[in-house]
């Protein structure tokens, strides 16, 4: 089994309710006997194509495939639910954000949110710091494949107490490399809590290598899956959520060049950590994280000086495993199972109140909420490599805000929190429209 990444153009049509099955045609017509897309993502719109990047997973048997469905399975939602008012707070892997894009850097805004709504439902991107992780209570930590279900109604989730976090390492060459992961479970073991039951070494370690798209987004192959794949099966029914720390192969002028550029330069390790973490999550239904380990004893030993502030997490760290534990920790429960999808205090699509996402993003995160009716606020300040005008989506009036930063999105949400209309708040106010009609 092995993940790798596609490049998918696919012809332009009006969007409506049809549109993911047109998308899991069009893509199933490019995709290989047992090849499973775990990830899609539109980097450029034009005039005839949307222009996509797909990872898929390959070596699959046809049991698999028809018990795992299709990413682009959707169940629009019949109402919306007003007893609780609920964020779901994107930032892309691997597209070079502004902010978000490098280390944990759109947690600020995540306790904003925080304070203003019931849940913020984000992913590991936006939150994982390396040893910090300063979510709010109120925050549910989902990899990004259980958020983009949630919001195509495919799954609920069920906010927990505490997960039973099953952890993956590489069998490093580096003693002391494997060593540090163990210490920083056995931290979170005596501090906070955490219930890991073990820690596996897997030997040989995932071949993971990273390495930047034609679009210029981070991603990269998987190969040797299976052999992870075999270890989780095995342990099947004794975790409740997982987190891998294994090496990503990169050329290693890249780890120097990556902290000295100041953030111009995107995060090349994030986007194949998001195609693991998304294969995980669709194979296993359970919450997973990832961080990477370091390679060798000389990017151990870089003398990085003063880095700027959004890398600064990173450059201070050994393992970077912590934040992810911490995440899974307290990691809501992926629920499938129509009997109980319907339970009283799980949160489904019905329950999400709006989104917000960089500008100019756009794959099924905000497709599903396009369908769904759910409110898009887009932040132009968020800068990226994303080339979509969201503008040209069929939105309802006043589904899409534009908004300039993320102090101007945290007002909207508070407005549409107290039900009052965002543009209200703004001068000049437009006249009132008025209507003659006659029958």
């Amino acid at each position: 089994m092995d993940l790798t990444e596609k490049q998918v153009a696919i012809p332009i049509k009006p969007f409506g309710p049809e549109t993911f099955a047109y998308f899991h045609e069009i893509i199933g017509s490019h995709l290989k006997n047992y090849e499973l897309p775990v990830r899609f993502v539109i980097n450029v719109t034009d005039d005839r194509y949307l222009h996509c990047e797909i990872s898929v997973l390959s070596g699959l048997n046809s049991d698999t495939m028809k018990r795992l469905g299709s990413i682009f399975d959707f169940v629009p939602r019949q109402i919306e639910c007003n007893t609780s008012f609920n964020v779901v707070f994107v930032v892309p892997t691997g597209i070079g954000a502004e902010i978000g894009g490098h280390a944990g850097d759109a947690t600020p805004v995540v306790k904003a949110l925080g304070e203003v709504c019931d849940y913020v439902i984000t992913h590991p991107n936006v939150v994982n710091a390396s040893d910090i992780n300063e979510m709010t209570a109120n925050t549910l930590y989902v990899e990004g494949s259980a958020l983009a279900r949630l919001l195509m109604g495919t799954v609920a989730l069920q906010p927990i107490r505490s997960n039973r976090v099953l952890v993956v390492i590489d069998d490093h060459e580096v003693e002391m490399f494997a060593n540090d992961p163990i210490n920083a479970v056995s931290a979170g073991r005596a501090t906070y809590g955490l219930d890991c039951p073990k820690v596996l070494k897997l030997s040989p370690p995932l071949a993971m290598e990273a390495e930047f798209s034609v679009s210029g987004r981070a991603a990269g192959q998987i190969n040797g899956f299976d052999r992870l794949d075999a270890v989780l099966r095995k342990s099947n029914g004794t975790f409740d959520a997982v987190a891998i720390a294994s090496v990503i192969d990169f050329d290693e002028m890249y780890h120097e060049k990556y902290f000295r550029h100041g953030g111009s330069m995107i995060n090349p390790w994030g986007g194949v950590e998001a195609m693991l973490t998304h294969a995980i999550s669709i194979l296993y239904n359970v919450p997973t994280a990832h961080s990477p380990m370091l390679e060798n004893q000389k990017i151990a030993d870089l003398d990085l000086g003063l880095v700027e502030p959004r890398l600064a997490a990173e450059a201070v760290s050994m393992t970077f495993i912590q934040c992810m534990l911490k995440g899974l920790h307290r990691s809501p429960r992926i629920i499938l199972d129509p009997k109980i999808i319907n339970t009283t205090g799980l949160v489904k699509a019905e329950n999400i109140s709006c989104m917000i996402i960089p500008d100019k993003c756009l794959g099924l995160p905000t497709l599903a909420a396009l369908e769904q009716g759910i409110t898009v606020i887009a932040v132009r300040e968020n800068k990226n490599i994303m080339q979509n005008d969201l503008k040209r989506l069929p939105w309802k009036a006043g589904q899409l805000i534009m908004v300039e930063n993320y102090w101007e999105a945290l007002g909207v949400v508070t407005a549409l929190k107290a039900g009052i209309v965002p543009a209200s708040l703004r001068r000049p106010l437009a006249n009132t429209e008025i209507e003659t009609t006659s029958f």
